[in-house]
């Protein structure tokens, strides 16, 4: 990889990071909202010019969803297995956040 990819790469991580939307949404702990896939489902609201992001995620969306789509959708399926068991009701003992 060259030096000018990688730093392009960095660059794009950084961006897209500070406003993850799945970071927001885990962070939100909002009762009743979505949690499977919240972060991709919040992109996608946004893109869609939804209009109560806040009162339906808990969660403002990211600035740039459409750029932030692809790193939440990834995110979203490695937390996919913690989402399900919250989901389901099962206590796993995790606690804390962001």
């Amino acid at each position: 990889m060259s030096n000018n990819s990688l730093r392009a790469a960095c660059l794009l991580l950084i961006l897209s990071s500070s406003g993850c939307a799945t970071l927001r949404t885990l962070d939100a702990a909002k009762p009743g909202a979505p949690v499977i896939y919240a972060g991709s489902r919040l992109d996608l609201y946004a893109l869609n010019n939804g209009c109560c992001a806040q009162a339906r995620f808990g969660a403002e969306a990211p600035t740039y969803p459409g750029v932030d789509l692809p790193a939440s959708a990834l995110l979203d399926t490695l937390l996919l297995p913690l989402s399900l068991a919250r989901e389901l009701g099962v206590n796993l003992g995790i606690s804390g956040g962001l």
